[in-house]
């Protein structure tokens, strides 16, 4: 088999009597792509008018991202800053695109609620491969949160939305529990017994290597062909392009990000550790010539309302990216 630059390959078939080549066109798989505002306003130190949000999200609803994750319908007592997610989600314009807003919820009850605001077409739970985290983010155990989510799917599904599992810790814990694949594998096995369709393979604490997302992208997905797998990766800014390509040469399509990095976990024992930043994402998809809808003047308009909201100077991502090069150059020198 041959490759060649006409997106297509060349491919000798061979019978008992004849062998012959024919041209084959590659169909790529574009990108799916979830800009995570949420995320990064959820553990913002200063309270973000709601306007303010609601001016952001629907700025980000012109970029074309497949998915939008902006609200949350959890304890305001645990996350205040996402407080008056029902008031956006009343305000988000869905007639600028056809991208799909998704909430996230602890339990049963924040899905009914989230359920209740027809702006809202998916919601999303965190499940954790570690049972300490489990216990810590949602206060129960991984059989207590399993139940739950079977009764969540059955909600989700009489009001025609969607459900996505989060499978936090992914990639390892600071818990001392011992990783491996295979637990990964088992819940996998058990979210596809039930028909979860969307699973993120989530590194919350910024611990993935690129082997390891590498070894999870290899030996998971291809087990639940019916299951849409994702990465939602925590790293550091010169970190992303590594574990972008990790995912990705498994064949990973689907990634979860926010503007500047900003956000990620608080339990991450680097400072530096954020969300996966979308102008990277958007860096690598141009290197790797991937394909994309994302209309990239309305994300700079975006962007713009970004800078002003979590206050980064556009000097620092120039900066940063300069960095970034740099190290890459060095590489291969």
């Amino acid at each position: 088999m041959f490759e060649n630059q006409n997106n297509g390959r060349f491919v000798c078939y061979e019978t008992k009597q004849f062998s012959f080549i024919i041209f084959e066109k590659i169909q790529k798989q574009k990108m799916f792509l979830t800009e995570c505002p949420r995320d990064a306003m959820q553990g913002w130190g200063e309270f973000i008018p709601t306007d303010k949000k609601i001016d952001y999200i629907n700025s980000l609803m012109d970029v074309g991202f497949d998915v939008l994750d902006c609200l949350s319908f959890v304890s305001p007592k645990a996350i205040p800053q996402m407080a008056d997610s029902a008031e956006v989600a009343e305000n988000i314009d869905k007639s600028r695109s056809n991208t799909k807003v998704s909430a996230i919820i602890g339990n049963y009850r924040g899905a009914e609620k989230a359920l209740k605001h027809q702006s809202v077409d998916i919601i999303g739970f965190p499940f954790s491969i570690s049972e300490t985290f489990q216990h810590r983010n949602t206060n129960k155990s991984q059989e207590e949160a399993f139940n739950e989510i079977i009764r969540m799917l059955e909600l989700v599904k009489s009001e025609n939305r969607q459900l996505n599992i989060y499978f936090s810790m992914a990639f390892g814990n600071p818990y001392g529990e011992m990783w491996k694949w295979e637990d990964v594998d088992f819940w996998a096995q058990r979210f596809s017994e039930i028909g979860i369709k969307d699973i993120l393979l989530s590194d919350t604490t910024g611990v993935a290597t690129p082997e390891t997302i590498a070894l999870l992208f290899e030996k998971i997905p291809a087990k639940y062909p019916e299951i849409n797998f994702g990465g939602h990766f925590h790293n550091r800014y010169e970190d992303s392009y590594s574990k972008l390509k990790a995912a990705y040469d498994q064949g990973c399509r689907r990634f979860d990000s926010a503007i500047k990095g900003i956000g990620g976990c608080p339990m991450a024992k680097d400072d530096l550790v954020g969300n996966m930043p979308t102008e990277q994402v958007i860096n690598f998809m141009s290197v790797e010539k991937a394909e994309h809808k994302l209309n990239l003047l309305n994300f700079e308009s975006a962007y713009n309302k970004a800078k002003d909201i979590f206050h980064f100077q556009l000097k620092q991502i120039k900066d940063d990216f300069k960095n970034y090069i740099y190290r890459r150059l060095k590489m291969y020198c």
